[in-house]
């Protein structure tokens, strides 16, 4: 049987930044799973295996509705990419706390704020778009004062990344208070499941289990995190896509339930059905102690309601860590 897909206009157009990563790639794969034109931009640097990127759009590349364009954002011509395009959703950045200590703290400057003001001075003479999603992180808030944190608290990040997540931020609220630029900021808390970076703890954890070797516990494994599947943040992407209500705001975007890391690898043992070896080492420096976040503005403004458990969805990123690994 053949299928025809006929764009119409009510079809969508999309951009994707960071197309190919974690979870560009599963927000790809949802907007042509709902009939969108997606156009889909990675640079595909080695900050991990681009191979695994590659894996994670490989799936989109023969749809009829998918473009890739394989660049880096700061020389692409974004006045003319956004003629026609309804929402950016800008998921690309330089990932990882640890890493943006010392040197590397560049590479974030150029891939997390530059990047960023490049698109949104472009989409400042696009009148007809209709949102700029971007991906900020629970980083900006460092050590909450309480928990769960509101999108009301003063954030004070402890990490160089933190920094230019808020930067970047602060720029979205910039350009829509002077040109009208409909931003949307969306605060991720520690985001997991199937194609996880290589550098990301869940990933971690399994392939040492898998592999028969220790985890690796920074601290003493009391620290807590509000853990988000990474399906309920590209809901959260397209509720805040098509809101009214969403131009201009910030939300928490978590997974509701806060979680202490040991409790955690508890379950991994228990899904795994392998002894977990432990090996302790100093804390990390601008890892923040606990993180929760209070997602009820999300609730009331987009209708955000994160649908899946962490052991739910725990159990699918271990079955994507077995297909990759075995």
């Amino acid at each position: 049987m053949v299928i025809v897909v006929v764009e119409t206009e009510l079809m969508g157009k999309s951009i994707v930044t960071g197309a190919a990563g974690f979870i560009g790639s599963h927000l790809v794969e949802t907007l042509l799973e709902k009939g969108d034109r997606v156009i889909g931009i990675d640079h595909f640097n080695d900050y991990y295996d681009p191979t695994l990127k590659r894996a994670n759009i490989a799936p989109a590349q023969g749809h009829p509705n998918f473009q890739l364009i394989e660049a880096d954002i700061e020389g692409l011509d974004w006045k003319q990419l956004l003629v026609d395009v309804d929402v950016v959703y800008h998921q690309a950045a330089q990932a990882g706390v640890r890493a943006s200590w010392g040197e590397g703290f560049q590479l974030y400057t150029e891939r997390n704020i530059n990047a960023t003001q490049i698109i949104l001075e472009a989409a400042k003479h696009i009148p007809s778009l209709k949102r700029f999603v971007y991906a900020s992180s629970s980083s900006v808030y460092g050590d909450a004062e309480t928990l769960p944190t509101t999108e009301a608290l003063c954030p004070k990040p402890v990490s160089p990344y933190g920094i230019t997540k808020l930067a970047a931020e602060q720029l979205c609220r910039l350009y829509y208070q002077n040109f009208g630029v409909p931003t949307v900021s969306l605060r991720y808390f520690t985001v997991y499941g199937p194609r996880q970076r290589a550098d990301m703890a869940f990933h971690l954890f399994f392939k040492a289990t898998l592999e028969g070797k220790p985890i690796r516990i920074y601290g003493d494994g009391r620290q807590t995190r509000d853990f988000t599947f990474v399906k309920d943040v590209v809901a959260a992407n397209l509720a805040a896509a098509v809101a009214p209500a969403a131009p201009g705001e910030v939300f928490n975007i978590g997974g509701g339930s806060r979680v202490a890391l040991i409790d955690v690898i508890d379950t991994i043992e228990r899904i795994t059905e392998i002894p977990v070896q432990r090996e302790y080492f100093e804390n990390a420096r601008g890892d923040a102690r606990h993180t929760a976040a209070d997602v009820s503005k999300a609730a009331n403004l987009i209708g955000y309601a994160p649908q899946v458990s962490l052991e739910s969805g725990l159990t699918q990123e271990w079955q994507w860590i077995q297909s990759l690994y075995r």
